[in-house]
């Protein structure tokens, strides 16, 4: 087989309506792919069994008001944005195993700096500065999600692997709850949730790392397929090189069940420290569009429970809110695996969005239970179609070297859109209202799908590498 020929195969994965192989499927749920998938799992189980219960903790501790709790609670989302903003530049550049595992370390003994009180400030630094290893975390440990997923289950893999966000997010802040509310300990909840991180970090740490070799500037023929193998493997094994990357890289695809096994080959000038290097430039149309597409829910997840008490009278409903959100998001992340499979991205992303767009209308314009618990079911069954694949779509923009910048990027779009979300949020429900938030909410949501049909979709199939 020709080296073109080997590149059109892998060019080929992933492609729209991609028909489906006589030959078996490689497995999904290999041994590492279950590991980093049970690790992200305990990193947000433990995220958010603290998460709710904090604003009652500083209230009952310190004596905090809204708007003390409101700048101490935001400092862990700013670092984390920062984090992330240049942890996609540190997982490229250096071992994975080394970054993975020092992140989430260090997120997991900053829940034992909560066990220690002391004075406010002391507890507000210790939060703040706890933002940094959860964002450095998610998009190592994600990064690595997608480096043991075999190239033809990467897409559908990446929407399973958000399950173990959902699954978390819907069973942990009860547990919180139901803790406190038998004991009234927050000390325990917060030892507890050091334990559940670092169960994760004793998880990723018997993860079978692949480490990449960094090769000297290369005067390979552009006509030969580049020849690699694995530490301490067989040199029998398959490779082949995909030449199609930008910057002069190349990368190794190894048949291999655990996935993409690459070896870097970067130029002089690839060395210099661009701002591709720290946000993925290919990518940002998708970034834009996603930043509003998270305005629209950082509008809505913000003032959801202070607009249900005061206009709707439900006193209650945030957290039956969130669990049916939930709920949407794994029923769509599992009927959308199959889709995934066949390389339907742009299908995915595009019926995730026309769905979620409903559910922000819906919560604006009709006033009542139904329209506030309907917007839940509406936005989860949209939002599990849409993340996984615009996640996709970020990796496909990125060479194999630079997957933990695509990660970060996504996330950092994501996150910038929820701030944004949060601060012109509260100013226009002060001034004219939470239903004039709510429809500012909806029309930046419907601006943002515009925008997708318009132009990031078409501008994504000419980009995308595989």
């Amino acid at each position: 087989m020709s080296m073109a020929n080997n590149i059109d195969s892998i060019k080929n994965v992933g492609e729209e309506n991609n028909p489906a192989s006589n030959q078996p499927l490689p497995r999904l749920w290999n041994a590492n792919y279950i590991k980093v998938w049970s690790a992200n799992f305990m990193i947000f189980f433990s995220f958010m069994l603290v998460m709710p219960l904090l604003p009652l903790y500083l209230s009952e501790q310190y004596g905090a008001g809204k708007h003390t709790i409101g700048l101490i609670l935001s400092g862990y989302t700013i670092t984390a944005l920062i984090a992330r903003l240049f942890s996609g530049y540190v997982v490229d550049s250096f071992p994975r195993r080394t970054v993975l595992l020092l992140s989430y370390s260090l997120f997991s003994f900053f829940f034992l700096g909560y066990l220690v009180g002391g004075p406010l400030l002391l507890f507000a630094i210790v939060r703040t500065l706890h933002g940094a290893p959860f964002g450095s975390t998610t998009v190592a440990n994600s990064t690595v999600a997608i480096d043991v997923l075999h190239p033809q289950r990467r897409a559908e893999g990446i929407g399973f692997y958000g399950l173990s966000n959902n699954l978390a997010t819907a069973i942990s802040p009860s547990i919180g709850l139901y803790i406190y509310e038998v004991w009234g300990n927050f000390q325990a909840i917060f030892f507890l949730s050091f334990l559940f991180s670092l169960c994760g970090v004793i998880i990723n740490s018997t993860v079978k790392f692949r480490q990449n070799k960094v090769v000297s500037e290369s005067k390979l023929s552009e006509n030969a397929p580049m020849e690699c193998k694995q530490e301490n493997e067989k040199p029998s094994v398959s490779a082949v090189c995909d030449k199609d990357i930008p910057h002069h890289e190349s990368a190794c695809i190894y048949n291999h069940e655990s996935a993409c096994i690459y070896n870097k080959v970067v130029s002089l000038k690839e060395k210099v420290k661009s701002l591709d290097r720290f946000f993925l430039l290919n990518g940002w149309s998708e970034g834009v569009m996603l930043a509003c597409l998270s305005f629209s829910y950082g509008v809505l997840s913000t003032y959801l429970a202070i607009y249900g008490k005061e206009t709707l009278g439900i006193t209650s409903g945030t957290g039956t809110f969130f669990l049916i959100l939930s709920l949407g998001l794994m029923a769509s992340r599992l009927t959308g695996s199959r889709s995934l499979r066949k390389g339907r991205v742009v299908r995915n992303a595009t019926l995730g969005m026309s769905i979620s767009v409903f559910g922000y209308l819906l919560f604006a314009a009709v006033h009542n239970p139904i329209g506030y618990y309907g917007c839940a079911l509406i936005l989860g069954l949209g939002n599990g179609h849409m993340f996984p694949a615009v996640q996709t779509m970020f990796v496909n923009l990125a060479p194999h070297s630079r997957r933990g910048t695509a990660n970060s990027s996504l996330l950092t779009s994501w996150d910038v859109g929820i701030g944004l979300g949060i601060v012109f949020g509260g100013v226009v429900s002060e001034s004219l209202g939470y239903q004039a938030a709510f429809w500012m909410a909806a029309i930046v949501n419907v601006i943002g799908v515009i925008f997708y049909y318009v132009y990031v979709r078409r501008d994504y199939l000419r980009k995308r590498l595989r």
